[in-house]
């Protein structure tokens, strides 16, 4: 019977780089999602009024969103989180066990983040990606043909509504989770995720072995 080992006092921190990555695109997103609610919920554009300074917040904020991770990836300070990039990218069949789980296995995981984080991951990111090809289409619709600016919109809609349901589960599984939202906050250690042989089983050193560049302990 396979028990949960104790891990390093780092083994699941955030560094500084990845915490400051995280919450500066959620104030961008946050902004986002707020001006977006003001330009297209009547009662709230009544409200808040200036349509045209809110229309220009937007924009701005919806161009800034690659900005934090350009920063934090291309700067000196980025080690930690090209290792995160690295764990997010890779899936393999212990993330398909997961996946075909429902994520109810406790053992289908054997690295960092499980396939269900990686898959949010890779959603947001060409969510982003998405927003801003077709915002700037709705925003510089100029030399672009009509069929194609209202494809743009319908697309820029329905692809933040379910950008909205996502963030929605992310912040619900976050709340839910205090130890893994802990260790975004502050850095402190989250959750002991990976699973060996128990102790008796194992002796002490090979309990924890190095890790592979890919986050997942060696074979």
């Amino acid at each position: 019977m396979a028990a949960p080992t104790s891990r390093p006092p780092d083994a699941a921190r955030f560094d500084g780089t990845e915490r400051l990555l995280h919450w500066s695109t959620a104030a961008l997103v946050g902004v986002c999602l707020a001006t977006a609610a003001a330009l297209y919920v009547p009662a709230l554009a009544t409200l808040v009024g200036r349509r045209e300074t809110v229309k220009m917040v937007h924009v701005i904020a919806g161009l800034s969103l690659p900005l934090p991770l350009i920063v934090a990836r291309l700067g000196p300070w980025s080690q930690r989180l090209k290792a995160d990039i690295r764990r997010l990218n890779r899936f393999d069949d212990l993330d398909r066990r997961w996946l075909r789980s429902l994520g109810r296995d406790p053992f289908a995981q054997g690295g960092r983040f499980n396939a269900g984080q990686k898959l949010n991951a890779a959603f947001d990111v060409g969510a982003v990606l998405l927003l801003l090809v077709t915002g700037s289409m709705m925003k510089w619709f100029g030399p672009i043909p009509l069929p194609w600016r209202t494809g743009a919109t319908f697309v820029h809609d329905w692809t933040a509504f379910a950008f909205v349901i996502v963030l929605v589960g992310h912040v619900a599984k976050a709340l839910a989770e205090r130890e893994a939202l802990a260790a975004m906050v502050s850095g402190g250690p989250g959750p002991v995720r990976l699973r060996t042989p128990t102790p008796a089983a194992t002796p002490p050193s090979a309990a924890w072995p190095d890790p592979s560049p890919d986050g997942r302990p060696p074979s």
